[in-house]
């Protein structure tokens, strides 16, 4: 565990290096939107996409320096998508990683620009970064798939969805197909641009790792929903019951805590199964999908 703690602070470490890099200057005008870029893209986080896109590009092979670009965009695009949830128009939450949402540190007006800001970026990074030595048409497929996951198909949909069932009851299905596309849709593109990243991508490796994340990003969201009842505010660092407040669906709602529970750890098995195809370089890939499933916030 020492050394997968050790490998997930290097991840964290790389990432935050490079958006800092990223990121325009504070000094640069307009000032108050470059802050409220900087506030919510380096405020503490899990860094969970990047960290599986760091994952996936070297069991395929890729330096981790070849990677940071790629760990940026996708992490900004998980950046501006909660600026925009908390909204008051959306989720109207006041507290974010531990603070104030962007549109309460700022200004609401400040908080949209800067998630338009920070959405056009990631896709600029992808466009231009030279260090990503992958061919043109594979960098071509990871602009791709960040756009699809980020859009109605994905993130945009998937909020659309859950703002639409607020007071409803949805059953599995319909939850699940929601989840897949609010926060299943990036994770599973973090896996797909990280395997994209290697010169030579393998049809039956890139298949498998696609459902590796497709499993863990919903294992991810039920994770959450139990943490939403069972942690408390400080540890999650957002409000906890906020989901049960809003009346939003959830797992929990629907199958019970006990049920939500063996679902996890269903999907946490299924996508472990995905990986047998792989060899050693996947042995990170299996333990980021124990840690997401064992976290406490």
């Amino acid at each position: 565990m020492t050394d997968f703690l050790e490998q997930l602070q290097i991840y964290q470490k790389s990432v935050e290096t490079a958006l800092e890099y990223w990121l325009p200057g504070i000094d640069a005008e307009p000032k108050k939107l470059h802050e409220a870029m900087h506030y919510s893209v380096l405020a503490e986080g899990k860094r969970i996409r990047p960290i599986i896109l760091y994952a996936t590009g070297q069991a395929f092979g890729v330096e981790l320096n070849n990677l940071d670009g790629q760990a940026c965009a996708v992490e900004i695009i998980h950046a501006y998508s909660l600026i925009h949830d908390d909204l008051p128009s959306m989720d109207d939450d006041d507290l974010r990683r531990g603070r104030a949402t962007c549109h309460k540190a700022f200004d609401e007006a400040t908080a949209i620009l800067a998630g338009d800001a920070l959405q056009t970026l990631a896709f600029q990074i992808l466009a231009t970064d030279p260090k990503i030595k992958t061919n043109n048409s594979q960098r071509l497929k990871m602009i791709a798939t960040l756009s699809l996951a980020s859009g109605s198909n994905g993130m945009a949909g998937g909020q659309a969805i859950d703002l639409a069932s607020v007071g409803t009851k949805l059953d599995i299905e319909q939850l699940e197909n929601m989840h897949s596309h609010k926060t299943g849709a990036l994770i599973k593109a973090s896996a797909e641009i990280g395997a994209l990243s290697a010169e030579n991508v393998n049809p039956e490796l890139f298949s498998c790792i696609s459902n590796y994340a497709k499993y863990i990003g919903i294992a991810f969201q039920i994770k959450d929903d139990i943490l939403d009842i069972e942690s408390d505010t400080s540890t999650l660092g957002k409000p906890q019951g906020s989901d049960l407040a809003l009346n939003k669906p959830t797992y929990p709602n629907l199958l019970g805590l006990d049920g939500a529970k063996k679902m996890a750890d269903k999907l946490h098995y299924k996508a472990i199964k995905s990986l047998d195809v792989f060899d050693e370089k996947a042995k990170m890939l299996r333990q980021i999908a124990d840690y997401i499933i064992k976290r406490s916030k």
